[in-house]
């Protein structure tokens, strides 16, 4: 068996080869319009989760930018770092490539690439992992935690809303 080495530059490639063929516009003139498309439902399934860092991230010109939003990985967000050569040559660089496929936005920053998460401090990159692990596996964003006073157990929600706030 002859194995192939895959970059991620051509991971793109090989996904559009393997992606089902879309009909052309001729095919899609020839087929008869039936029923109007589906509209998805809502099932209840929240799929993006907003957040405040405790630093925040500061970008080129200065601006500091705390709230953000990250979405649930799918699968291919769980391989690809896989094959990513960065990934390979140092292990400790999953989390920064899986982070910025799964952050949709940081403050006014939409392109969240793994470069902006090389650049953010260290507790926010373990905030962000923690957050990652609690959304993706638990499939929420609250924590149980006991007052160190009075030693009462409550929760409290990670996402980054303040006391008094719903």
């Amino acid at each position: 068996m002859r194995r192939r080495t895959v970059t991620a530059g051509n991971l793109e490639e090989i996904l559009q080869a393997t992606a089902p063929a879309q009909p052309t516009e001729q095919q899609a003139a020839a087929t008869p319009a039936a029923a109007p498309p589906r509209r998805r439902e809502d099932h209840g399934l929240r799929t993006e989760f907003e957040f405040e860092l405790p630093r925040g991230y500061v970008d080129e010109e200065g601006t500091v930018h705390r709230h953000g939003a990250m979405r649930l990985a799918t699968a291919r967000d769980e391989l690809r770092p896989q094959i990513d050569l960065r990934v390979k040559e140092n292990p400790a660089y999953l989390s920064v490539v899986l982070l910025s496929q799964v952050i949709t936005r940081i403050g006014a920053v939409t392109d969240v690439h793994a470069g902006v998460v090389e650049r953010m401090y260290a507790t926010d990159v373990a905030f962000l992992q923690d957050f990652y692990r609690r959304v993706n596996s638990e499939g929420h964003t609250r924590a149980a935690v006991t007052c160190p006073h009075c030693e009462g157990d409550f929760e409290v929600d990670l996402s980054g809303g303040r006391l008094g706030e719903s």
